[in-house]
Parts: C-alpha cells; structure tokens; sequence
C-alpha cells in the first residue's frame, strides 16, 4: 500500500515537476535582506552548517531548483525513520530514504524508482563524501579509533580502568563519572562523544553499565553543554544567525552575544537534560526500555542485547587485548588522550587567530572560538594523539611497531559500521535540502500566532524539523533568521515592539531554536550527534534511539509545558526552572525503580 501511494502521488506531481533548470551562480545577484534592500558584502556573514555546509553565493557551484513535490518533502525523512525503528536496519532505513527521495526528485513515476537508485550514490552518496567538513568527521573518528585501538594495546586502558574504579567501584559512580567528564568535555560536541564514549567505555563495561546507559549519558551531555557555554565551537555558528537576524529588525540594537546570554536561562531543553542525567545516575534509577537494559547488565554481565550489532564491535574489541606481561602504565593512556584534548584546543586557538586576524575582528576569545575550524582542529589533534601513543608503545617494548599498526588498524575497524551510517545520514540530509524538507515543515507550521504562543510554535517547530533531517546546525541556519523576524512581526502587530514587554519573547525564541534543535536531535535515529554516540559507546545505534527516546520525549514535553508556554506569558524563567526540576525529580523517583547494584569490582 505504502508504495501504491508513492508511485500515485509522485504520478500527481510528475506533470509539474520536470527537469530542475541549473542556476548560474555568476549571475546571483548580492544577498537580500527580509525587507528587499539589497545587503552589501560587508554585511553578507557566511556561516557552517555542521551536516550540510552552506557556501556563499559567489562560491557556490551552479544548483538544481528545489522541486515543488508538496507534501512528498517529508516522506524520505519519515520512511527512514519508521524503517529503522521498526526492523532495527539503520543502514537498510537511510538508504531507502535515499533512494525514495532520489525517486521523488526526479518526477518520473515509471523509471524514477530504476535512475533513483543509481543517483542515490551520484547525487547524494558522493556529495556527502566529497564534503571536506564531513571528510574532516570521519577522519577524526577513525583516528580516534585508532588511538583507542593503542592504549588499549598497550594496557594504557587497564591502568585508567584500576585508578578510576578505585573509586567508582559501584554503577552509580562510574554513571556519574560519566556525566561528569561529559560536562568537561565542553568544547565541541562531536570531541566529546567521541573522547568520552572511547575512555569510559572500559570502565562502565568493568561495572556492568549497559552500553544503552553509556550511549545516552555520553549523547545527553555532548550537544546540551555545547549549545549552552559560553566559548565553544558552537558559539560563533550561533551568535553568527542571531545577528544577522537582528539586523534586520527595525529600531531593535542589542548585541547578538548579549541576546545570546540573555536566551540561556529560557533553554529549558539542554538545561533540564544536564539535570535528568545527573539525577538519574545520582538516584540510580532508571524506567522504560533503559531499565530493561541496565537489569540485564547488572543481573547477566550481557552489555548489550544479544543479536544486537554491538556484538560485531565486541569481538572486534577482543583482538586489542593487551599482552599478557604489558605494564599497566597510566601515562600510556593519559597522554594520548591528553594530546588529542590538548590539541583540540590549540588547533582551535590557532586557526581561529587567523581567522579573525584574516576578517580584521577584534582579537577576544569569544571571537577567536567563534572563527575557528573545528574541524581542522580536531583532524591535527586525532593524528598527534596517534603518533604519540605508537611512540609511547614502540619506546618502551610493550608492542613492537607491526603490533602497533596492527591495534590501529582494528580500532578504525570498530568504527566503520557507524561511519557507513553517518555518510549515509549525511546522504538523507542532501536528499532533504533538495526537496526542500525544512522549509515544507516551516510554511506549513506558520500562522496567525499571538506572541506568548510564539516561542512554544518555534520549539515544535525547530524539533520537527531537527527529528526529520537529522540535524541540529541544519535546523538552527534554516530556522533562525525566518523565526526572529516572525516574533518581532507578532509583537508589532500588537504593538508591543516599541515597549520593554518583548525582550522575554526575543530571548524565549532564540531558545526555542536552539533548544528544539538538541531535542529534535537527540530522539531522531538519523542525527549524526546521535549515530556518534551509538558509535563511540559500541552501541546498537537503534537499540541507543530506543533507550534514550522516552527520555528525551519526558524532559522535552515537561520543559515545554512547564517551561517555554509559561514563559512565553511573561512568567518568570527562575519561577518555572524550578519547577521543572521538581516534576522531572518526582518523575524518578515514583516511576523510576531502583537498579540492583552489585560490587562487580570485586568479581573482576
């Protein structure tokens, strides 16, 4: 039936929809601004988008014209959703959103489904490769592996195993361990999933925590923390679309930083998932799916469920087994880890000063993050923490130099079923922007809106859009320049744009993007953040979405109701901040149930 469907309503369209004629790129004029003054280049701010790049108009290669395909935009997006939760084939699900999608471009009711299944790797799959951004991801994720690999080898991994669990000798501990080094890792999501899910993987592992647990405190601490500081590579992506968006709103001057500043206490989403994981791991309860999983952990030592895809990963893992007479030597793991952290940073520090020094800003450090190439950073940090933990292995005779490249060579391996999944995710995305997905969503969302409802609309809004394409970055560059003109449009048809009443409506819309974002993000099986932990942790990808799901969907509904719609109505954020904390609390405590905590410790 389901296809019966697509091949009529393709049909429908394929009289309306030919063969997208190419836009020359030479002849796009400067950009305009919402009022229809044309903006100069000192005014144009390029910004990244973290899945799907935007380029400049002068640098972009000639595009296809988004097909009119209705509501059509949304059926590759909800078809990979609904197949990967439902047959458990996250590689299967992405590709056949692809592929459908593919089919859906090109119009052509009778051979699209046969030429969208060759444009699936031209068209999209490619793409997706070609991206240096995303070619970046993928060769620091591997080289992560890699470094894993080592200090694993070379019982780098044994020793931080001892010294923590000296002091987490109990699931509760090590939980919070977790949350705790997710919380310092605050930097960049994506070096955070992966730092914290490769070094406290060992250690959970040791005290029997479900690997759906360590998914979800590595996933729920990663991209919360990083909306939120106040110097990450986030901010400048940020506070680049909450400027270019305010400029164009008459009469109003404050800075996009301070709007920034003054939205974070209104982000009830990222602020209330820090405290849910806190709790739950400090309680040491847990309910749903997540419950099932941390039981059998605790009761069976099964990790993970049986059949699962983690299983692959797990065998792949007993290849880098240390040798029997290795030391146990904590400088083995600490530097490595210590160097991709270290270098992280640095590399931030370095390309961002030349950034700034390049666009003639002023040399501060919100600046210097905001400019800076995430993405080179985190590539010159992955290969020196290799390098390092070869030569530490090699000097001292624990691994001779063919051991070593060979516990590289398995600690890439582990990560290629999850890259394969990201591409492919990257693919959907490509697939999304060329039906025109997010604005579908956004036109079909927008109304007649009074303004208290407006930032409660944007959040459910930003979180559709977040869930169907995969992407928090993608979700804010779309959102947020229509959104902040769509609030101040409603204060002005209320009059309320010239009095102090609107600056809570500003703030909570701001929020509501960044927020619904993460949340749209953090419950889609196809958000690469997402597919990152599931990778990092050597989790089923699906079994992670499954566990994680009722708890994003409890802290996203409860911040919400209680938080944004309240707010909204000029009630004050620390009222309702509280109170959320409060429902979410009562929420552990009388529906969660205890988990059974023996000392596993002393069996090892």
């Amino acid at each position: 039936m389901l296809a019966l469907g697509l091949l009529l309503a393709v049909g429908g369209q394929a009289q309306d929809v030919g063969v997208p004629a190419a836009v020359d790129s030479s002849a796009v004029e400067a950009p305009v601004t919402l009022d229809g003054e044309p903006a100069t280049n000192s005014e144009a701010v390029p910004v990244p988008v973290e899945a799907a790049p935007v380029e400049s108009a002068e640098a972009a290669e000639p595009e296809e014209a988004t097909p009119d395909v209705g509501w059509l935009a949304i059926v590759p997006a909800l078809l990979a959703i609904a197949a990967a939760l439902l047959f458990r084939q996250v590689i299967v699900a992405l590709f056949l959103g692809v592929w459908v999608g593919a089919w859906i471009v090109s119009g052509d009711v009778l051979t699209g489904w046969f030429t969208g299944l060759f444009s699936t790797i031209v068209a999209y799959i490619l793409p997706a490769l070609a991206d240096s951004d995303h070619a970046a991801i993928l060769i620091f994720s591997m080289m992560i592996g890699g470094t894993v690999g080592l200090i694993q080898k070379n019982g780098g991994t044994a020793a931080i195993v001892d010294v923590v669990t000296k002091w987490a000798r109990s699931a509760g501990r090590g939980q919070f361990a977790t949350a705790v080094l997710g919380v310092t890792v605050f930097f960049d999501d994506y070096a955070n999933t992966l730092i914290v899910g490769g070094t406290m993987r060992p250690i959970t592992d040791r005290l029997r925590i479900s690997r759906e647990k360590l998914a979800y405190l590595v996933d729920s601490t990663a991209a919360p923390v990083a909306c939120l500081a106040f110097v990450t590579t986030w901010i400048g992506y940020e506070v680049g679309l909450i400027g270019d968006a305010v400029a164009k709103l008459p009469g109003y001057d404050e800075a996009a930083y301070s709007i920034f500043l003054g939205s974070i206490p209104y982000s009830f989403y990222p602020l209330l998932a820090l405290f849910f994981v806190f709790t739950i791991t400090l309680t040491k309860r847990d309910f749903g799916p997540m419950l099932a999983a941390e039981r059998r952990a605790r009761q069976t030592g099964q990790l993970f469920r049986p059949g699962s895809t983690a299983e692959a990963a797990q065998a792949e893992s007993e290849l880098l087994e240390p040798p029997a007479d290795a030391p146990k030597r904590l400088i083995n793991a600490l530097l490595p880890i210590g160097v991709l952290v270290a270098g992280v940073l640095i590399g931030l520090w370095i390309t961002g000063r030349a950034a700034v020094a390049e666009e003639g800003l002023e040399m501060t450090l919100q600046n210097i993050v905001g400019s800076a190439n995430s993405y080179t950073a985190m590539m010159w940090a992955s290969l020196a923490s290799v390098v390092v933990a070869v030569l530490l292995s090699v000097a001292q005779r624990i691994l001779t130099l063919e051991e070593a490249m060979d516990a590289w060579y398995a600690g890439m391996r582990s990560m290629l079923l999850a890259v394969i999944i990201l591409i492919l995710a990257w693919s959907l995305s490509n697939v999304n922007d060329a039906l025109g997905t997010a604005t579908w969503l956004t036109e079909r969302l927008s109304g007649t809106l009074s303004p208290g409802i407006v930032p409660a609309l944007v959040f459910l809004l930003a979180a559709a859009t977040a869930f169907a394409t995969g992407s928090s970055w993608g979700t804010m560059g779309i959102l947020m320049p229509l959104v902040i003109p769509l609030a101040w449009g409603v204060l002005a048809a209320d009059g309320l744009h010239t009095s102090g009443d609107y600056t809570h409506i500003i703030y909570s819309t701001v929020s509501a993007v960044l927020a619904g974002a993460v949340w749209g993000d953090h419950c889609s099986p196809i958000s690469d953040t997402t597919i990152l932990s599931s990778l990092a942790s050597q989790c089923d990808h699906i079994d992670h979405v499954r566990t994680q799901l009722p708890y994003a969907l409890t802290v996203g509904v409860v911040g919400l109701l209680l938080g944004t719609v309240p707010t909204g109505y000029n009630v004050p954020w620390w009222v309702m901040l509280p109170i959320c904390a409060a429902v979410l609390f009562a929420i552990i405590r009388f529906i969660g149930q205890p988990v059974e905590d023996p000392d596993v410790v002393a069996e090892a």
